[in-house]
């Protein structure tokens, strides 16, 4: 896709021992809870294959009253849209939370038989994926519990507490419900990007209606300005829908779809907006508002403008309609928020590499006419998340690099992040969890993972996010990559920024700049990244499938392709030992020169459209799974007992009041998932059940 949010979503193998960010330990807002202070649980629980993680945030007891006040009317504004990307994900998404909600609240049967249990998993899965089907493989997720079992669930729980509308009785809300939770066959995948079927009729996502992708992409296309040098991304926020034989759009804003949710946000982006901390965040919040209200995306492009060039404020906020990872078409963006502010000490390693961001273009091993020859306004930082939603909650990232806008950030520059406070919460939870012990081949490889694997891959996302995302550029009149290179765009712009992450991380230009003590950080990156693309990320897809996720398909499309490459070298060997299979480096500069050959290949696919190219690496290399090795990497797996995927708690934000004022915002933890859930689902729920 375009320059956009490093959605990693990282394995366990990825991050191994401790962060080298050092957050401070944080009491709770009354000073209690002394495990907070001495014994804080980073996770919680485990259901299925998620963990379910919390996180500190270092620094907030200091903020200023001023700030706290500001993060927290931010705070609301994110939590009040978390309803729409329910929504966006597939169109019966709330009717079937609000349902699963009512039975957890008001259910007078047996709470402690085994199909009690498996109702809240599943409940438990749902509320993890914003939706039925899986945030990762995106597959429909069917419940264990019988058909039946539902029904008695929905008949033994409070009838006001059950989303009927239109005087629809219990019978018939479970007779709606039935086959759209238990038939595999109905909507059974959220975003399909299989080329050889429509596939938007094969996904289920809520962006089109009625629509075929013919219909679709000449809809768009007809947009498209030949030779427009600040192109608008058409379709962004709203819903394509055909009524009456005719396509129309069904803009997400106030007064349009979605308008209760926006309505909220609004409100409160407009009590944060006198508190701003720089003349410039405050107009960029003003006119994100006007976005807001509008539905305007040339507003948007001048709201992302400014938001770019805010490169002081403390505090930062995301909150729109960003990624467009969930439609094949990449045009919709689903609603997100990160509400957040810098971790000066660790922002230290992120600004030395983008004060050298120009370096580092002048001398990557992409074609010379690609280059930009003036790095712009590359913002760099580190930050610690206060709260986040929509599209980044509860499965959330550890970077962003944003606008996803090519052409403003040729001329205005983008903000790249790492999130720090999530990584450390990681870490600790990844201590000593055998995973490198099980799938690196030899102690030595285990020896320098341990010492270093935590800080090549802090290194690797800065990389990815400040070098990556903000380097080459577009021939002129080529257009937008979502246009060109279609449903591989964005597995082709993760491997883009990947390549230049992975070229420079073993380049002794980071040890002279003190980013790295020296090169074994680079090649315990190296090692992981392998590791990783090759055997342990296949824990996250279901024996027999293919890769269909963007970032997976990145990463096996690298290892892959520099495995085959390198095999008249033996750059990378593969071995077998005591019957498990291992990929080993034997030369990591010979390496370092494919990552660059394929990094020049796929820059020069972006920079001039070149679909069938890019079609070509990402289905040969990128899609297709060995069977048998899959099978022996889920088997090992297996048996470390560790959840591939996570679901975040978010901490809770409390005003505190004297005279009708806020005085102060304190700030607590939560340790319950469920608990948060539907207390979300009590004070931050504002769309219809169905909307329209």
């Amino acid at each position: 896709m375009k320059k956009n949010q490093f959605l990693i979503c990282l394995t366990m193998t990825t991050l191994i021992l401790a962060s080298s960010c050092n957050p401070k330990e944080s009491k709770t807002s009354d000073g209690k809870d002394k495990d907070i202070l001495d014994t804080f649980k980073y996770q919680t629980e485990q259901f299925t294959d998620i963990k379910v993680l919390r996180y500190k945030v270092p620094g907030f007891e200091i903020l200023k009253a001023k700030q706290k006040e500001f993060i927290y009317y931010l705070y609301e504004a994110a939590l009040a849209g978390r309803d729409m990307i329910w929504d966006q994900n597939y169109k019966y998404n709330l009717l079937i939370r609000r349902t699963l909600e009512a039975i957890m609240n008001t259910y007078k049967g047996d709470k402690k038989s085994a199909e009690y249990d498996k109702f809240v998993t599943y409940t438990k899965k749902v509320w993890a994926s914003n939706g039925i089907h899986h945030h990762y493989s995106m597959d429909k997720m069917l419940p264990e519990f019988k058909e039946d079992y539902f029904a008695e669930l929905v008949k033994n729980s409070d009838k006001k507490s059950l989303p009927l509308e239109n005087g629809q009785s219990v019978e018939q809300l479970i007779s709606f419900l039935t086959p759209i939770m238990f038939d595999p066959e109905i909507d059974k995948k959220r975003v399909n990007l299989d080329v050889d079927q429509d596939m938007i009729k094969a996904s289920a996502n809520n962006f089109y209606e009625g629509v075929t992708q013919k219909e679709a992409e000449t809809f768009y296309s007809k947009m498209v300005k030949k030779n427009d040098l600040t192109p608008i991304s058409y379709g962004l926020n709203s819903k394509l829908v055909k009524e009456n034989g005719k396509l129309v759009e069904k803009v997400w804003k106030v007064g349009g779809m979605y308008t209760q949710a926006i309505e909220k946000i609004v409100y409160w982006l407009e009590k944060a907006i006198p508190l701003s901390e720089s003349e410039i965040q405050k107009k960029s919040l003003i006119k994100l508002v006007e976005f807001y209200r509008t539905g305007d995306l040339k507003v948007f492009d001048e709201y992302c403008i400014l938001w770019t060039q805010d490169s002081e404020s403390l505090v930062d906020v995301v909150n729109g309609f960003i990624e467009v990872y969930g439609d094949p078409l990449g045009k919709k963006g689903a609603f997100e928020s990160m509400l957040s502010f810098k971790d000066i000490e660790s922002s230290k390693r992120v600004k030395l590499i983008s004060d050298n961001a120009q370096w580092f273009e002048d001398h990557s091993p992409i074609d010379n006419q690609f280059k930009r020859l003036k790095v712009k306004g590359v913002t760099a930082r580190a930050i610690n998340v206060v709260v986040e939603s929509g599209d980044c909650s509860p499965s959330t990232p550890i970077g962003v690099n944003l606008p996803n806008a090519d052409w403003i950030r040729s001329e205005y520059g983008s903000k790249s992040v790492s999130i720090a406070n999530i990584v450390y919460a990681y870490d600790e939870v990844s201590k000593s969890n055998g995973a490198l012990e099980e799938f690196a081949y030899s102690r030595q490889e285990i020896t320098i993972g341990k010492k270093y694997a935590t800080l090549g891959g802090n290194i690797h996302t800065d990389l990815h996010e400040v070098i990556g995302h903000g380097s080459g550029i577009i021939k002129p009149g080529v257009g937008d990559p979502s246009e060109t290179l279609k449903s591989y765009a964005s597995t082709l712009e993760e491997a883009r920024a990947d390549l230049v992450a992975l070229y420079y991380c073993y380049d002794q230009k980071l040890v002279n700049l003190g980013v790295m003590p020296n090169l074994k950080v680079g090649r315990s990156e190296y090692d992981r990244y392998i590791r990783n693309g090759l055997l342990t990320q296949l824990v996250r897809l279901e024996i027999g499938k293919n890769l269909e996720e963007s970032h997976m398909r990145n990463r096996q499309l690298i290892a892959k392709w520099c495995f085959e490459k390198g095999q008249p070298e033996n750059v990378i060997e593969k071995k077998i030992k005591n019957g498990k299979t291992y990929f080993v480096i034997n030369d990591y500069q010979k390496l370092r020169k494919l990552f660059g050959e394929l990094l020049k290949e796929i820059q020069r696919i972006k920079s001039e459209g070149d679909y069938e190219a890019g079609k070509a690496l990402v289905e040969y290399y990128g899609v297709k799974v060995d069977y048998a090795l899959h099978k022996e990497v889920k088997e090992r797996w297996k048996k470390l007992n560790i959840a591939p995927y996570a679901a975040f708690i978010n901490p809770q934000l409390t005003p505190v009041m004297k005279d009708g004022k806020i005085v102060d915002v304190k700030i607590s933890f939560p340790s319950d998932f469920t608990s948060q859930m539907l207390y979300y689902a009590k004070e931050h729920s504002f769309l219809p059940t169905i909307n329209k």
